[in-house]
């Protein structure tokens, strides 16, 4: 045989020698552990609960002596109006029907004023004065047996609902 090919042989052979099937073969084991490791991951985060910690929707708002008769008072913290009327209470939402931002009681005029866009809303929650394509969302209203009224800013209520008390 030719020394040439013989030196050939000797280095494919060889077993510490890097060839081009060692070199796809080791790059082909690197891509199947970086797979798998990545589902691992993923797959150990799926176990984990990932729990959505909510805010409460059920607030306190005072008790009924709290509200003077024929009142409107407002929580901006909860973004509610409870209002008082001879007949009972029930709730306002105070984020306008229009683009979502928050109106204002005007004491003067008797009526809740959107500082954006300008609509206004009597203290039933109906539209005086639009942009506002909608009333004000009525929430539902009930009364605790320590006497505190519970507002739940979740449940719509119907807006012909008075909570007598």
């Amino acid at each position: 045989m030719n020394t040439e090919v013989l030196s050939t042989l000797n280095e494919v052979t060889d077993p510490g020698a890097v060839t081009r099937r060692r070199l796809f073969i080791g790059i082909g084991g690197a891509a199947l552990a970086a797979t798998a490791s990545g589902g691992s991951v993923v797959f150990l985060q799926f176990l984990n609960p990932n729990v959505l910690f909510e805010p409460p929707t059920r607030y306190e708002v005072g008790a009924v002596e709290d509200y003077p008769m024929n009142s409107v008072v407002s929580h901006p913290d909860i973004r509610v109006y409870v209002v008082r009327t001879v007949r009972g209470f029930f709730a306002l939402s105070s984020v306008c029907t229009h683009l979502g931002c928050i109106t204002r009681w005007n004491e003067a005029a008797g009526a809740i004023d959107c500082p954006c866009h300008g609509s206004v809303f009597d203290r039933n929650g109906n539209v005086r004065n639009g942009p506002a394509p909608r009333p004000l969302y009525h929430l539902a209203v009930s009364l605790e047996e320590d006497g505190q009224l519970v507002v739940d800013t979740a449940v719509e209520a119907d807006p012909e609902f008075l909570l007598r008390v």
